[in-house]
């Protein structure tokens, strides 16, 4: 089967480009570069036409008078690929709610769906139909939808996610969670050993036993923005400190933020949120602040809160295995699958999340690591909660389960394959 892939792979680094550049290796590469059989014998040739609009996240959804350009040019890519080598099947991922980004769909379906036989939607975010009904004119709903109906087949990644499908009429819809290759299989030999010792550690404290001073490695690794949930981890960490001094506890929770902004507000926000004394641990907590590489402010309190920046490879590989839980407070209005949770699950690290729109369907039925949106009281509770399970094997065990590359990789062939033998 001959795929035109019209989707973007890193950069800007985030769950869909990273999920495009898997799904292209796994089924052996752009074929128009290389022309080595695909890998595994899933029968997919993938011609990529890597359609990027912006290098960096503070670009993404934003206008630029050359992303017009780009676009033709794209699409000229993708109707050349049509004839040169015969390509049938039109591979495509619809945009979120954003303007910009709407007008980007109409285009690439005016130009490009008519020379295509079939056509394949990849719903990597969700909302758009939500955003529609209460954003944009009756007419361009209308011409949405005369434009986007009645595809071949769209791909979700849940549950939740059908209803943008459905809205739009495809003729088939298959739900595919994503998948990763294991980050970590030396999980039990490398990693487990030293979380099991951490909690060893830290378990007297929670039955009032004495013991010194004692930090829990908090994880944040997403854009800093609001809606992906930063400010309510800061505020959690600070209510969840208040709550183990006003126990006498010796627990403290510190917590490590991976990411990049895309807003400069927020960016300083974010700073001046650092200097509020309930982010600032007692001086006692230093010597172990002092591992993680922290700094002190002026008056010698070690702060609660790390920031590394962007963090890729090895970096943050580190930054999961080194951690006692993750947080992912996200209410972002496209979010559709959290990406990053499953490579937490890879790593065996508890998790903190929220209740917002597909996320819970990750997680086994009660899990207590889930909360509301917009909600730091809960999620300190759920911190002392999930603490009190010694790892997150259990999560371990659900990503080899459930989202491992090589399930994700074999469900989407055989879902691309179907497409065709409809012709």
């Amino acid at each position: 089967m001959k795929l035109l892939v019209f989707a973007h792979t890193p950069p800007p680094h985030h769950g869909q480009s990273y999920m495009v550049r898997l799904m292209l290796e796994g089924f052996g590469g752009d074929r128009r570069r290389q022309r080595t059989e695909a890998p595994g014998g899933y029968g997919i040739e993938c011609y990529h036409v890597n359609a990027r609009f912006s290098s960096t996240p503070q670009e993404i959804g934003g206008f630029k008078l050359k992303k017009p350009i780009f676009l033709l040019g794209y699409c000229l890519q993708a109707i050349w690929c049509r004839f040169r080598f015969g390509v049938r099947n039109f591979y495509y991922i619809p945009a979120p709610g954003q303007r910009a980004a709407l007008y980007r769909d109409w285009l690439v379906m005016l130009l490009c769906r008519p020379f295509f036989k079939c056509t394949i939607f990849h719903w990597h975010a969700a909302g758009l139909l939500d955003w529609l009904k209460t954003s944009v004119s009756g007419p361009a709903q209308g011409f949405t939808h005369r434009l986007m109906d009645r595809v071949d087949l769209s791909i979700v990644l849940s549950k939740f996610n059908r209803l943008d499908a459905e809205k739009l009429v495809s003729k088939r819809i298959q739900i595919i969670g994503n998948g990763i290759p294991d980050p970590c299989p030396q999980f039990k030999q490398e990693i487990l050993p030293k979380r099991l010792a951490r909690f060893e550690a830290r378990k007297p404290l929670f039955v009032g036993q004495a013991g010194g001073p004692h930090l829990v490695r908090v994880l944040y690794l997403a854009h800093c923005t609001r809606e992906k949930g930063l400010f309510d981890a800061l505020d959690a960490i600070a209510l969840a400190n208040r709550r183990f001094a006003f126990s006498s506890s010796r627990l403290r929770l510190h917590l490590t933020v991976a990411g990049e902004f895309v807003n400069a507000y927020e960016r300083d926000e974010f700073e001046r949120r650092l200097q509020n004394p309930d982010l600032q641990l007692p001086v006692a907590y230093r010597p172990l602040v002092g591992e993680l590489n922290e700094d002190s402010d002026e008056s010698g309190a070690p702060s609660a809160i790390r920031y590394l920046g962007f963090i890729n490879g090895p970096q943050k590989a580190g930054a999961f295995a080194d951690s006692d839980l993750f947080c992912f407070p996200t209410f972002y209005h496209a979010e559709s699958f959290g990406l990053v949770l499953v490579e937490a699950m890879a790593f065996g690290l508890p998790i903190i999340t929220t209740r917002w729109r597909s996320l819970p369907e990750l997680f086994p039925p009660g899990y207590p690591g889930l909360v509301d949106v917009r909600s730091p009281d809960q999620m300190a509770q759920a911190f002392e909660s999930v603490l009190r399970e010694p790892t997150g094997e259990n999560l371990r065990e659900l990503f080899l389960r459930r989202f491992t590359f090589q399930n994700f990789l074999s469900e989407l062939a055989e879902a691309l394959r179907t497409v065709e033998s409809n012709y």
